[in-house]
């Protein structure tokens, strides 16, 4: 590929649409981040895992956020190693002592919203650490690609290192996305692990999956690609 080439879908990879919005981009990721908060909050031990997606789907829509681009996930215990695209064994109920998370996409006005986070219950520190590496993972590749400039494929390279220095598998089914005033897809529906630039901020969704190396259960964490100074 020639440079001019590089250049032109890098920048193809980057274009916005005419609706985007810093101001709204913000606003939707805001709405994103509290509505994973209250979700979280509604989750209980003994709970099914379709009736609390179905919940996630009403707290949503209470917020006078849009259902948007991919589905409300809400998974529990053994389903969190499953691929996204992959559906959730029926029927799983939430234990006294496990692990869960969400992941969602609502859409705010004419903004896309995408987040996800991971949850415990109960007592279990093997959970616990999970949950906590994927946010950590995240927010180690966030500050590598901020002070580092990696691209998108340096970047997930460097995640990958950081979950298996952790113990961890980071799951590649995630490879992170762009994220625009709706919908992105029109714009550019390649993965940001597969993007030989720099990524922007405010452009792209960073994601982490994990997985316990023996595939009994896993956290997840996303948010937008982002500097430190919105994570204070």
């Amino acid at each position: 590929m020639n440079t001019s080439t590089a250049t032109m879908e890098t920048g193809d990879a980057e274009r916005i649409g005419p609706a985007f919005s810093v101001d709204g981009m913000l606003a939707a990721r805001n709405k994103t981040r509290q509505a994973i908060r209250d979700i979280a909050a509604r989750v209980k031990p003994g709970m099914v895992e379709e009736d609390a997606v179905a919940m996630a789907r009403q707290v949503l829509i209470d917020a006078g956020l849009a259902l948007s681009w991919h589905p409300t996930r809400v998974r529990f215990g053994r389903n969190t190693i499953k691929p996204m695209r992959q559906a959730s064994a029926p029927g799983v109920v939430l234990q006294e002592n496990d692990i869960f998370f969400i992941d969602i996409a609502p859409r705010h006005d004419a903004w896309e919203g995408d987040g996800g986070a991971a949850f415990v219950v109960g007592n279990q520190d093997d959970y616990a650490r999970c949950a906590q590496d994927a946010e950590a993972v995240f927010h180690a590749a966030r500050r590598a690609w901020s002070e580092q400039r990696l691209s998108g494929e340096a970047l997930y390279a460097f995640a990958e290192q950081e979950a298996r220095k952790r113990g961890w598998e980071l799951s590649f089914d995630l490879p992170g996305h762009r994220v625009s005033d709706f919908p992105h897809a029109a714009i550019h529906t390649g993965s940001l692990a597969e993007f030989d630039g720099v990524p922007s901020a405010m452009r792209w969704i960073l994601e982490i999956h994990l997985r316990h190396p023996d595939h009994t259960y896993g956290a997840f964490f996303e948010d937008m690609l982002l500097e430190d100074s919105y994570y204070v």
